[in-house]
């Protein structure tokens, strides 16, 4: 190939993409306002489109796949977060939003052409085998599985099948220094989004929601309900790993916290229509609860918003890791064939006036590497390593300075925990071994298991923890994990913690996994602290 046709292989694609976009959101917003007559631009465009339709060389391109790997590409010179879906994306997103699918149970984007893993849906089959948020996809089936040519579509056909049948992805985990196997057993996945909500000592509630669906604000009303019948007059509200989802959602949740006329959110975008000033109604049934928010460098977009109505409003505590900074609002435009565009039409502001979006240029992989240069530059470990743009300077109701520009910074930091997570206990579980032992001691016991009524009594008939130690060791060795004790006598609680979590969970469903799992926490260890202590050490107030 010459350079001439080189070069044609690559504009020809984007240019009959273009095209048809053109054409077809032109298409799509016939009566609007805002809709312009047909201009030299589309008429341009639309005889390049009828040049290469009839005129290149090659009858045999498919117009309508090029269109496909196209569109994604037009859309990231925009910003990060606009994204089409074709009719069978769109179909699978609202099934993840709304209902329940079969699959692996992860949500994912193709980013810098490469499949990363953005949620991992709990008691899902890749959360049993050990896939994590951040993950990238890199084989499948023992296939290179990156490149251009990776569409979401592709990503899909690869990873769902029939229920019951496997498939095998290798990983590439920042934190490892080798590629990691899983296998993959396809399962139906329901898409609950309080994964825990149970009493964590006699007066503190705790919830865990995992994303923000239509189903979210119910299933959250009813756990703070149920808590507050059993005694609950503190919560936790934990939203680590939670990557957003409905806007409209967080708001309703938030509400229950606030008091008449406090601003919760506002959106400004290029045109009036998209402004918005979103206020609480006053109808909340627990604006005197004290509360602590849990935040991570996963919690995106609602959860932002959640968390930054909490604190803006000076509500409650903002607790854990600088969260990952997504301020832009999507709004879907459905095209004809029932495949969609979710454009970026505003940014969504905090009640301070805060745009917590980082900073992004159209593009740049830099902004899908950010999360990962928070491992390397040691800001998950130490407050001081936070970069704070001071030119960000805003202020909550009591007068307390908050920072935009990049995620909602908590007002109080945790660091990850590395106590107990050494390099033995990281081998084990990038290994999937733990999932594998916990998998098989419950079907090797599932006829006991199967009379315990909940997690309490479960624990009560296990092995103790040095024999359940011991015998994690001998089955990880034959796994491949060599038994390193030094390591292993350090992370023995954490090791035997997380297995009983896992061991519950299978046995008796993903509402067990949590109240075995969080004792071991030191980020819930410091909410406890906090709500103990925050008349004297923060003036949290709603009035």
């Amino acid at each position: 190939m010459n350079a001439n046709n080189k070069n044609t292989s690559t504009w020809m694609p984007m240019a009959i993409a273009l095209a048809l976009v053109v054409g077809i959101i032109v298409g799509a917003i016939v009566g609007n306002p805002f809709a312009t007559s047909k201009s030299d631009t589309d008429r341009k465009l639309n005889t390049v489109l009828n040049l290469i339709s009839q005129e290149y060389v090659d009858d045999t391109i498919n117009i309508d796949d090029l269109v496909e790997q196209s569109i994604p590409a037009i859309l990231s010179n925009l910003d990060p977060h606009s994204t089409y879906l074709s009719a069978r994306d769109l179909q699978a997103a609202n099934e993840e939003l709304n209902g329940s699918f079969s699959g692996i149970g992860i949500s994912f984007q193709v980013l810098d052409d490469t499949v990363t893993v953005m949620e991992v849906i709990p008691g899902g089959p890749s959360d049993k085998v050990g896939l994590l948020p951040g993950d990238k996809i890199i084989t499948v089936d023992g296939t290179s599985f990156v490149g251009d040519n990776l569409d979401a579509n592709r990503v899909r056909e690869k990873l769902r099948g029939d229920k019951g049948t496997k498939v095998k992805v290798g990983i590439k985990r920042t934190g490892s220094a080798r590629p990691l196997d899983y296998v993959i057993t396809r399962g139906d996945v329901p898409v609950n989004s309080v994964d825990a909500a149970y009493l964590i000592d006699k007066s503190v509630g705790y919830i865990k929601v995992n994303q923000f669906g239509r189903n979210t604000y119910d299933e959250f009303l009813n756990g703070l309900v149920s808590l507050k019948n059993d005694g609950a007059k503190r919560y936790i509200i934990d939203l680590r790993g939670n990557g957003g989802g409905y806007m409209e959602i967080a708001i309703l949740m938030v509400n229950e916290f606030l008091d008449a006329n406090r601003l919760i959110v506002s959106t400004k975008g290029r045109y009036r229509r998209d402004d918005s000033n979103i206020f609480s109604d006053g109808t909340g049934r627990f604006k005197d609860a004290e509360l602590v928010v849990l935040i991570d460098e996963f919690s995106a977009s609602a959860s932002e918003i959640f968390a930054g109505a909490i604190q803006d409003n000076d509500r409650g505590l903002i607790l854990g890791r600088r969260s990952f900074g997504k301020g832009l609002v999507q709004k879907q435009f459905d095209l004809p064939d029932k495949s969609a565009i979710r454009l970026t039409i505003a940014r969504y502001y905090t009640p301070s006036g805060r745009c917590i979006q980082k900073p992004y240029k159209p593009g740049a992989k830099e902004y899908d590497e950010e999360l990962g240069g928070r491992f390397t530059s040691g800001e998950l470990y130490s407050r001081d390593s936070i970069k704070i743009d001071e030119s960000h300077i805003f202020t909550t109701t009591t007068g307390r300075k908050v920072y935009g520009g990049g995620g909602i910074i908590p007002d109080i930091f945790v660091p990850r925990d590395t106590t107990g997570y050494n390099s033995y206990y990281m081998v084990a579980f990038n290994a999937g071994a733990l999932q594998q032992y916990a998998f098989t001691y419950v079907q090797n016991n599932k006829q006991r298991l199967s009379s315990m009524t909940d997690y309490k009594q479960l624990l009560r008939n296990l092995p103790s923890n040095e024999q359940m130690l011991n015998d994690f060791v001998e089955f990880a060795a034959q796994k491949g994990v060599p038994a390193r004790w030094y390591y292993i006598n350090q992370s023995r609680d954490v090791i035997t913690t997380h297995l009983k979590a896992l061991i519950a969970r299978d046995a008796l469903g993903q509402k067990a996994f949590y109240p075995i799992y969080n004792r071991n926490d030191n980020v819930i260890e410091a909410a406890l602290k906090a709500l103990s202590q925050h008349k004297a050490a923060f003036p949290i107030t709603n009035r």
